[in-house]
């Protein structure tokens, strides 16, 4: 399998906009109305439904993990970096929504999962500890995401850090207005109700 197949492979997995799929089965108002906008899961959380915001986690996450095992088997490890890279540009520019979509964050540890679960592990252990501590999903996820590609190249893994650093600057560079708002107090917090998108 050439590298572009397995990219597409996982563009089309990651551009599944699950946060926009389930809200709507649920009967739930269009996501991208709510709060920021955005279709992950801390948006979802914000219309007050907690089992969707986990659902949404869980899916948004799984695409990316399951993007890049499906290609690691048939195709190998090579191969699964680049099914790793088109699932998490598929998530933050889906085809369907005219390639706007999320910020990335779940399908970013799906990825790691599938690559190197240990890493995933660490990344979600600072996740927590950040988000616990300042309750700001956004800075849990930027702390964490900066420090991913450094613990990777330290356990022995230079091409998926390298890969994950990349995709950390896009990471950020979806996360800019939540920076700004972070950087000037009104960044919401995690579980607070937010008002309808502008």
């Amino acid at each position: 399998m050439s590298k572009e197949l397995a990219f597409l492979v996982g563009y089309f997995l990651g551009a599944i906009p699950f946060g926009l799929l389930l809200t709507r089965a649920a009967g739930g108002p269009d996501i991208r109305t709510v709060g920021s906008g955005n279709i992950g899961a801390t948006n979802v959380l914000r219309t007050g439904h907690k089992g969707l915001a986990a659902a949404t986690l869980v899916c948004d996450a799984l695409k990316g993990t399951l993007a890049v095992l499906l290609i690691a088997h048939y195709a190998g490890a090579e191969a699964s970096l680049w099914a790793g890279a088109g699932a998490f540009l598929g998530h933050l520019f889906p085809i369907w929504l005219k390639f706007k979509g999320g910020k990335g964050v779940a399908t970013y540890i799906g990825v790691l999962i599938g690559l190197y679960w240990l890493s995933a592990l660490i990344f979600c252990a600072v996740w927590l500890a950040v988000a616990f501590i300042g309750r700001y999903s956004s800075l849990a996820a930027l702390i964490a995401s900066a420090l991913t590609p450094l613990i990777l190249w330290l356990l022995g893994q230079p091409n998926i850090a390298v890969l994950m650093l990349g995709m950390t600057v896009l990471l950020w560079l979806k996360h800019k207005d939540n920076i700004r708002r972070l950087l000037n107090g009104s960044e919401g917090k995690i579980g607070a109700k937010s008002t309808p998108a502008a």
